[in-house]
């Protein structure tokens, strides 16, 4: 019995990449009617698909990894994605934030969960391009926040263009917290929009430390835009899911890996 279960379970997942490599993108309604089984059994597939970087989960269902690559997703369809590794993320990454230092904080939503674990701070300065981070940090007193100015990227809520890129190389910090779309532990982290990569490449130049905070199901994968090599990143805040091999390339690169549990 336990022997034919796992065979129709190994079959509907064959098919259900099939479908999303002819459609683009699969439904979880729509496999539940389809394959007769309940919807956290079509989660449960999802998921164990998504750990083998086969497909991408977003929007009540999927799409294909290699669809994901030019991909800049809105922020609010972001944010529910992996939202607990986030959470955990973003509370380990506050604890590297020191008393009086100034900081950028990057656009992103795993980069948004840091500032919700900010109550113990007495004094901050936190250059931001994200106006989602901005409005944020504003329910804090304690927070200084600089925002450097530019074009709105709609899907991202983020400042970018030439204005940004200006008014950041007036400012120099102690620490940038950059989020990803792509990591890549052989070459580097990538994002989807090549204005954000520029600007990032600049935060990067004018920061002591740089600290990239990104959920597992970002390893193994790139997108269209390439914002910096492995040489430039001092830490790494990611979830248990890391997998073996990229954990010990980074160590092996100097660089520290921070697991959130």
């Amino acid at each position: 019995m336990a022997e034919r279960k796992e065979r129709f379970t190994v079959s509907r997942r064959k098919k259900i990449l099939e479908h999303i490599k002819e459609t683009g993108e699969v439904m979880v309604t729509q496999l539940s009617r389809e394959f007769n089984v309940s919807e956290v059994t079509i989660r449960n597939d999802l998921e164990h698909l998504e750990r083998k970087n086969l497909l991408v989960r977003a929007r009540g269902g999927a799409i294909h990894t290699e669809n994901h690559v030019g991909i800049d997703q809105r922020i609010t369809e972001k944010h529910k994605i992996h939202a607990a590794e986030k959470a955990a993320i973003g509370k380990l990454a506050s604890s590297l934030i020191n008393d009086g230092e100034t900081i950028i904080i990057d656009s992103g939503t795993t980069t948004a969960e840091i500032v919700k674990h900010l109550d113990g701070i007495k004094h901050l300065n936190v250059v931001t391009n994200a106006l989602n981070i901005a409005n944020l940090l504003a329910a804090h007193p304690a927070v200084n926040v600089i925002i450097p100015g530019g074009y709105l990227r709609q899907n991202a809520m983020s400042l970018v263009g030439p204005l940004a890129e200006k008014n950041l190389r007036n400012f120099f910090v102690d620490k940038v917290f950059l989020s990803t779309d792509g990591f890549d532990t052989k070459q580097g982290i990538f994002t989807p929009n090549i204005d954000e990569a520029h600007l990032n490449g600049i935060m990067i130049e004018i920061a002591k430390e740089v600290i990239l905070v990104t959920d597992s199901s970002k390893f193994k994968r790139k997108s269209l835009a390439f914002i910096c090599g492995l040489d430039k990143i001092k830490k790494v805040v990611t979830d248990n899911g890391i997998a073996s091999d990229d954990k010990k390339r980074l160590e092996e690169a100097g660089i520290e890996v921070l697991v959130a549990g």
